[in-house]
């Protein structure tokens, strides 16, 4: 099946972010963000969103360390929406923890659990844990493979042999709960390291692209590198998602008047943290233009911006984050409505040569 043929699918991703509001500078406590973290999941499952995808990380400002927890949450309270982690920083992380969480998940959900495995943009998982940030290449890939491992031995209902330099082996060690009826689904996320878009392709993995910065047109040669390494290796085609920051309101003028005040405090808080320059109306302007980054404006733009996506990368998926910074949930609530109302019925007429 070509990327032409797959079903396109529409969602929304977050990290339970809690910076403060800049409106009235309050901080979220984890446990408010996480609440309405499952609200957010219930209401796209309403308006027929596709995916719902929670970020790991361990720190002040993002409340979900744990997405299989608070998709296990949401699974109790929808029936259809795939629940995915966006992503699962694997490199710090168990891979058999990693697969019985989700296949737990999987369980709950009666098949739509989905894990996003990536190296991690933040690094405060590998103290925590006690790894090593000098292996943090070789740990991916060595957990990657464990975790993989596992995911066929359960499928077959086999005992799981591996061993490698960074985790006790495992000698004909049983991995439970098991999936049932299909593997679990893997998808490796990638923030634009060709290595890493190559051993998904090798490895016969779906790819989400986290574009957060740049001309998205400009990631085109790396999902055309994964297709190439897809066929290399003899699998069939495979999804590419794209992960892209943005906000859907009723006019263009207003939704970047309202997304830029938290998207702005996000932003250089991380700045200052990364050595970048404050995020500037400026910038963030030329972000939200036809070309740029930010997928943000009325329901036609945002729609045309994830069709030229479609386009330019030949995604089948598409993930808004919507909530960088702390929005007022009523907003964050409207856009998730907006996407599922209006944006994709325009996307999905386009697509159907309506």
């Amino acid at each position: 099946m070509s990327g032409s043929e797959q079903p396109f699918e529409l969602g929304i991703t977050t990290f339970a972010e809690t910076y403060p509001d800049p409106s009235t500078g309050r901080t979220l406590s984890h446990g408010e963000r996480l609440r309405q973290v499952v609200a957010e999941v219930e209401l796209a499952e309403q308006v027929g969103l596709d995916v719902y995808g929670v970020g790991e990380h361990h720190r002040a400002d993002f409340a979900a360390s744990s997405p299989a927890v608070v998709l296990a949450a949401a699974a109790a309270r929808t029936s259809r929406i795939r629940l995915t982690s966006a992503v699962t920083v694997l490199s710090s992380d168990d891979p058999v923890r990693v697969y019985q969480d989700f296949a737990t998940l999987d369980l709950l959900s009666q098949g739509r659990a989905e894990v996003i495995a990536g190296r991690g943009s933040f690094i405060e998982s590998f103290p925590l844990f006690g790894y090593d940030l000098g292996d943090y290449d070789e740990l991916f890939a060595e957990k990657l493979e464990l975790l993989l491992a596992i995911r066929s031995a359960s499928s077959r209902g086999e005992p799981v042999t591996w061993s490698g330099r960074h985790r006790p082996a495992l000698d004909r060690q049983e991995v439970h709960p098991r999936t049932e009826g299909h593997e679990l689904p893997v998808w490796v996320g990638v923030g634009g390291n060709s290595q890493s878009v190559v051993r998904a392709g090798l490895l016969g993995l779906p790819m989400a692209l986290a574009i957060i910065g740049g001309q998205p047109a400009r990631f085109a040669p790396l999902a055309d590198l994964h297709r190439r390494a897809v066929a290399e290796a003899g699998h069939d085609p495979l999804p590419v998602a794209v992960h892209a920051h943005g906000f859907v309101g009723e006019d263009t003028a207003s939704a970047a008047d309202a997304y830029y005040p938290s998207y702005a405090t996000a932003m250089s808080q991380l700045g200052r943290e990364r050595g970048w320059g404050a995020m500037t109306r400026r910038s963030f302007d030329e972000m939200r233009a036809p070309q740029g980054s930010l997928v943000l404006g009325d329901p036609q733009l945002v729609a045309d911006k994830v069709l030229a996506m479609r386009r330019d990368l030949g995604i089948t998926r598409f993930l808004l984050h919507v909530s960088v910074g702390t929005l007022p949930h009523d907003q964050v609530l409207r856009a998730i409505e907006l996407l599922g109302t209006q944006v994709r019925p325009l996307v999905e007429r386009e697509l159907a040569g309506v």
